[in-house]
């Protein structure tokens, strides 16, 4: 039976070569669409779960608020690991991780720089899953000076793993010995550090103020212990050890203090969503977003919807013409059963085939997805151990499901019925085939009008005015390695032609290099009068090279030596300290951590606000000082020959540090580095966007051929009767625009209302405009004609003597 089952089912398959064909290529399409995502969505839901005790680390966050501004990072004190194991038995452990930017390591006669650097507590490999191929993990970083690093990392500068007691010289100045190796971090993981350096190292690490911020903080907890009750006796514990600290330094309570409307909170986020719902100031490095992965885990199912919906589509649109076969085996007693077995089989095997397919497509197109994506996605042996039995029961069940109707529509016809011609055919009538149809291009007006919001928020922020100008910026970085012949750099790098100006500042708009600090108006550190602020060292052609705009006041200048002690600040901080002109205004910061020496600033200027944030977050106090920092080199440069000028400078650059590494960037790189998220989220879009169109079209040709097919006879008969070309074109084409039009008026609200949503997350955003919603709309009619029209002029253009010869 199975196999008389099989072989009717391969011959009405190659019977109907087109109509096959569009169903296993749209379901192909569909269903490789859907294996990419997924993988990437399996890949994003799987950080730092190779970690075996997972589950019960978890990090400590720092949310404080203070002056009127509040700032959420994920750094908190110095003494907070020891006071938690101390205090809390439900924790087994605690570590620190601290972060001091790069190194620069000499190998042979290279200077390599490396940026994948931590300090980091001996008790680290306790709580991390960080296999070690050689070394102690009780005692690899215990001793000052001792460094940990990665099997890549020794083979990189010694070719071989076996590197016990080699010596790293960082800067120049800083040696390392090596005592321990560990295996690979794998890519699943939100620190991907390559240099794992002891914390006994940093004298700061023994600081006992409770009121710095600079460590990331992760705990440990015990089998079966509730982070949510440590959680919430940890602002008790930190009202003890912050408190003597506040009266110390600012005289006054932590009471008084929360009253006044500010405060200091910590909580933890548990290890397993730090990579997708965490976006605080100073993460150990670049997070996802779980509202993408919810965004793409939706399109990939509404695209694999819309494969299987043409599969219904158009197995039931050709139910007529094999009512006949179904009224004939009724008559000859063949059971009901039979036939839906015999067309399920059909509606399996067309699934296997476009999952064969499927499978060959998401294989050859992996490369791409990953370079529009920046993942890495590989598929493993350990992957294709569970892919491919869950790739065959989906194939199957979607197989199953999309043949479901079909097979129990036709098994019901009637012999009688179908005998005498009464089975309806053809589009009308075919109420679930509407449905289908509305359904299918309400999802595609959806993503259609999702893209253009997409990429005209993408094209908002380009070309928004942020405050400076980041064109024809170059950024040199590491500049601090020249040490005491910085400046001596910066002013031949002026005067080469083609350089406009340039400035010496670790801190532009767009390194996401940023401390904050507070700054008060009275003298005796009133935390009425605090202020926490960005605070920037730069020079006196920062606020000219970038562009910048002085709304009140002046620069800074050499020519005035109590500049020393001056400051620059921002609109926002201006409107927060509260003054109608804050010029010669005094500003006051503690320079020791129980406020007794007091360093005293005057305001000499205010600057416009200019986004040194994402544009996702409002501007923040800033406040610019005239002080030595010697991190990066930025130069406007206006030259037509730019490599050239890029060489001149190299050539400088060589000249001062033989040895040291040119690293450089433009502005407008490290500006479209904030927004790649959305950069990708961009390409990922439009390309699946066009993806369900094409699988959509690909079932409305199908329909529109079949449709002309059942009515041809009509259709000739209009001819003969008089009908033009175009009126028979209409005639065809209408049933199937207005499809696509109620479709359009489903769509286009719910699009809105997600699209807005979707823009709230942007502080500084463009709003849908009524434009795109009309070019969605006309869009995809546009799309339906061009896609019917084929179908509906070769039917009108039929010779209606060869089609009416045997009536």
């Amino acid at each position: 039976m199975i196999k008389n089952y099989l072989k009717i089912a391969w011959r009405n398959l190659w019977k109907n070569k087109v109509f096959s064909a569009i169903n296993i290529i749209g379901l192909a399409l569909g269903l490789a669409a859907f294996l990419l995502i997924a993988l990437s969505v399996l890949n994003e839901l799987s950080y730092d779960r190779y970690n075996a005790k997972a589950a019960r680390i978890y990090r400590v966050n720092d949310d404080i608020k203070f002056g009127g501004n509040l700032i959420s990072t994920a750094v908190s004190p110095p003494p907070l690991a020891s006071g938690l194991e101390a205090t809390f038995p439900g924790i087994e452990k605690a570590v620190r991780f601290r972060q001091y930017g790069t190194a620069h390591i000499k190998k042979d006669n290279d200077i390599i720089e490396e940026k994948n650097i931590t300090y980091c507590d001996p008790g680290v490999f306790e709580v991390f899953t960080l296999p070690m191929l050689a070394g102690d993990p009780s005692t690899a970083l215990k001793e000052p000076n001792s460094v940990v690093i990665t099997q890549s990392t020794a083979i990189k500068y010694f070719n071989s793993t076996k590197v016990l007691g080699k010596i790293f010289v960082f800067d120049k100045v800083n040696n390392y010995a090596v005592t321990g190796v560990i295996k690979d971090i794998p890519s699943q993981s939100h620190f991907k550090f390559d240099f794992f350096v002891s914390m006994p190292t940093l004298a700061e690490s023994k600081d006992p103020t409770w009121l710095n911020t600079d460590f990331q903080t992760y705990v440990l907890l015990t089998d079966g212990a509730d982070y949510r009750k440590i959680e919430n006796k940890l602002q008790q514990f930190v009202n003890e050890h912050i408190g003597p600290q506040l009266q110390g330094t600012l005289h006054t309570s932590f009471d008084e203090f929360e009253k006044k409307g500010n405060y200091f909170r910590l909580s933890l986020m548990p290890l397993t969503k730090i990579h997708l719902e965490s976006n605080r100031t100073n993460e150990l490095g670049q997070n996802g977003n779980i509202e993408y992965v919810c965004i793409f885990s939706a399109v990939a199912f509404f695209i694999l919807l819309i494969a299987c919906v043409n599969f219904i589509n158009l197995s039931t649109a050709r139910s007529s013409n094999r009512a006949r076969e179904v009224g004939v085996r009724k008559v000859l007693g063949s059971p009901r059963k039979y036939l839906i077995g015999q067309f399920l089989a059909e509606s399996i095997i067309l699934a296997l085939v476009a999952g064969i397919v499927a499978l060959l497509t998401a294989w050859i197109f992996l490369p791409l997805f990953n370079q529009m994506s920046a993942e890495e996605l590989t598929v493993s042996p350990d992957f294709l151990t569970w892919l491919t039995p869950a790739s065959l029961i989906l194939i199957l069940v979607i197989g199953a499901l999309s043949g479901i109707y079909p097979a129990f529509f036709l098994s019901a016809f009637r012999p009688v019925d179908v005998l005498k011609g009464r089975i309806a055919a053809g589009l009308k009538g075919g109420g679930l085939r509407s449905f289908l149809v509305i359904f299918q291009f309400s999802i595609s007006v959806f993503l259609i009008i999702g893209t253009l919001v997409v990429y005209n928020q993408l094209s908002y922020i380009q070309h928004k005015d942020l405050g400076y100008n980041r064109d024809h910026v170059l950024v040199i970085k590491n500049v601090s390695a020249l040490d005491r012949q910085a400046k001596t750099f910066k002013q031949e790098i002026k005067q080469l032609t083609g350089v406009v100006n340039a400035t010496l500042s670790g801190y532009t708009p767009t390194s996401g290099n940023y401390d904050s600090q507070t700054i008060f108006k009275s003298v005796t550190l009133d935390p009425k009068s605090g202020l926490l602020a960005q605070q920037w060292m730069v020079d006196e052609d920062y606020i000219s090279t970038l562009a910048m705009r002085l709304t009140n006041g002046r620069n800074f200048s050499n020519q005035f030596p109590t500049d020393s002690s001056a400051v620059i600040v921002n609109e926002t901080a201006a409107n927060l300290l509260g003054y109608s002109n804050p010029i010669n205004r005094q500003l006051y910061r503690p320079e020791d951590d129980y406020g007794k020496k007091i360093k005293a600033y005057h305001i000499i200027g205010v600057i416009r606000d200019f986004n040194f944030n994402s544009l996702r977050a409002n501007i923040t106090p800033l406040i610019l000082k005239f002080e030595s920092d010697n991190g990066a080199l930025s130069v406007r440069v206006n030259s037509a020959d730019i490599p050239g000028l890029l060489q001149r400078i190299r050539n400088k650059w060589s000249a001062f540090s033989p040895n040291q590494p040119f690293n450089y960037s433009f502005m407008v790189q490290d500006f479209d580095a904030l927004y790649s998220s959305e950069q990708r989220v961009g390409k990922i879009a439009l390309s699946f966007t066009l993806l369900a169109i094409i699988i959509a079209c690909l079932g409305l040709f199908g329909l529109a051929a079949y449709a002309a097919e059942q009515r041809m006879k009509e259709i000739c008969i209009r001819k003969v009767l008089g009908a033009s070309i175009s009126t028979i074109v209409r005639m065809l084409a209408i049933d199937f625009v207005k499809l696509v039009l109620v479709a359009i008026i489903i769509a286009s609200p719910l699009a809105w209302l997600a699209m807005q949503k979707w823009l709230q997350g942007f502080a500084y955003r463009q709003n849908t405009q009524w434009w795109v919603l009309v070019a969605a709309g006309l869009g995809v009619t546009l799309i339906t004609l061009i896609t019917i029209s084929f179908q509906s002029l070769k039917a009108s253009l039929a010779n209606p003597v060869k089609n009416l010869r045997n009536d």
